[in-house]
């Protein structure tokens, strides 16, 4: 998630609370990946079930929903809320 996140960075995420287009989750993919991702859009999965488009702030770097296909709704585990270390301020937003 270059350049928001970096490795080793620590994240306060918070469960059960309403996505927001533009905000990072917690998404667990179909192969039982748990990662960060921008969710961008609310769509359909193929079966019809709501669902999320997530995309990597990294496009050339990340797997996103280009590769994976919709999240569905209840895959995407915690919206986060805050990195808490290294300290916020590094001038990319969460």
């Amino acid at each position: 998630m270059l350049p928001t996140l970096r490795d080793g960075d620590r994240l306060v995420v918070r469960y059960a609370v309403p996505v927001t287009p533009g905000g990072l989750v917690l998404a667990r993919f179909a192969d039982g990946t748990l990662a960060v991702k921008r969710a961008t859009e609310f769509r359909e999965t193929r079966t019809g079930e709501p669902g999320w488009w997530l995309l990597s702030d990294n496009p050339a770097e990340g797997v996103d929903s280009r590769h994976r296909g919709v999240v569905a709704d209840e895959d995407v585990v915690a919206v986060v809320v805050a990195r808490v270390w290294p300290r916020p301020g590094r001038g990319a937003r969460l």
